[in-house]
């Protein structure tokens, strides 16, 4: 019997992306770490951490259907070794920042804003590009969930590693080797052997094709109901994990490695979910689990707000993870094998907007919310907003499938009188 986990690794170019992206995200996650620890150290501010989150993902928000647009008009895979080369050069910039010592916060911000910038052009290319890379795409949704969990490992991984060296060697040396990272992820590239390219005559202007990605969004049911249940997530629930480093510095009197260690909880339980994800067989109701680990996530979200018990904190802090993974991988698993080929990277575009356009908003949300009523009680009420959020799906679920049990039942019924 094949096992179901690993099937997408049959695929070389998937297996060439995988290894070198996981070295990449790594580093990715040791700058966050370390980015998020610089600036709560330099202004002890909870509104400068949702600020900095702002500044990183909005960018992505404004830019996405730019994105989406550019991924679906032109080569897929240059764009992608753009946005990796710009990606590493905005790591390089921020290194020689911090090394030099002459920094002021906001030119950390403005770096952040960059990288949401590249992002912007890069999650819709990157994301559209898996679809290429995998040969049978009966493993597709096997493929997105091993992305989420080389994510997720990344996040287990980076912060812990980012605790140990912020501490050991410094947080220059963070964001260095994040910069020696993308010579993986860009290597793994160079080494693929994809189908030539063939440029397609466009005789559609740039906003006429975002018009009818919106307009395919909107008329496919399936498409925008999950973007609007994702958008909600990141705008409301999703911003917690700026609020950790209060956890960390002040609730539990630890250091930069307690952060890291936090961080790392929230990374198993998310890299957990998603090895869930990827062993399932197909033919799973995926809107049923979605709304399973949404009330999942927000019962640990509960538990966690008011824990004062550092080894408690970390166990709900895993129960995060593993229920906030499924808003990103099953939503976007639902979309990819869901959309038409030819709105792929338009509709990507949408999903990377309500995943990281969101966010930044919810960030300055949660950071000021924060500031009046504490940390501890804001992310309880996100608790408790996403407890019902997960309810209020599984009665539409439940709903929907006695509808569909009645039709049969009315069809018999009129067939009899007649």
């Amino acid at each position: 019997m094949r096992i179901q986990t690993f099937s997408a690794f049959r695929s070389r170019n998937y297996r060439l992306y995988f290894s070198g992206q996981s070295i990449s995200l790594i580093g990715t996650w040791m700058q966050k770490t370390a980015v998020s620890w610089v600036i709560y150290a330099q202004t002890h501010s909870k509104f400068m951490l949702g600020l900095t989150l702002f500044a990183s993902m909005f960018p992505s928000f404004v830019f996405s259907f730019l994105g989406g647009v550019a991924s679906d008009r032109y080569n897929r895979y240059k764009l992608l070794l753009v946005t990796q080369f710009a990606s590493m050069f905005q790591a390089v910039l921020l290194t020689l920042l911090i090394y030099f010592r002459h920094y002021q916060v906001w030119q950390i911000i403005a770096l952040s804003a960059l990288l949401g910038l590249i992002n912007a052009f890069d999650v819709p290319a990157r994301q559209s590009l898996v679809y290429e890379m995998v040969e049978d795409k009966s493993d597709l949704p096997n493929a997105l969930a091993l992305n989420s969990s080389m994510v997720n490992l990344s996040r287990l991984i980076g912060p812990g590693i980012a605790g140990i060296i912020l501490e050991k060697l410094g947080d220059d040396m963070c964001f260095a080797l994040n910069a020696v990272s993308f010579i993986a992820v860009i290597g793994s590239l160079l080494m693929m052997r994809l189908p030539a390219y063939e440029a397609k005559k466009r005789q559609k202007k740039v906003f006429t094709e975002l018009k009818e990605g919106l307009a395919y969004a909107k008329q496919t049911t399936a498409i925008a109901q999950i973007l609007v249940l994702l958008g909600l997530m990141s705008l409301f629930v999703l911003p917690y994990t700026t609020l950790i480093p209060v956890y960390a510095k002040d609730i539990f009197k630890g250091s930069a490695a307690t952060f890291g260690v936090i961080d790392s909880a929230i990374g198993l339980g998310a890299f957990l979910g998603a090895l869930y994800l990827a062993s399932l067989k197909p033919g799973h109701n995926l809107r049923k689990i979605l709304a399973i680990n949404t009330i999942i996530f927000g019962v640990g979200l509960i538990f966690f707000s008011h824990t004062t018990i550092y080894p408690l904190a970390l166990i709900f802090a895993t129960l995060c993870g593993f229920g906030m993974m499924s808003q990103i991988t099953i939503s976007n698993t639902i979309i990819q094998t869901t959309v038409d080929p030819s709105m792929r990277g338009r509709v990507i575009s949408l999903y990377a907007m309500a995943f990281f356009g969101m966010q930044p908003l919810g960030g300055l949300l949660v950071g000021t919310i924060s500031q009046t009523l504490g940390t501890p009680d804001t992310v309880m009420l996100q608790g408790l907003f996403t407890l019902g959020l997960g309810l209020y799906s599984l009665q539409l679920i439940r709903r929907r499938q006695q509808q569909i049990q009645e039709i049969p039942a009315k069809s018999f019924a009129e067939v009899k009188e007649n």
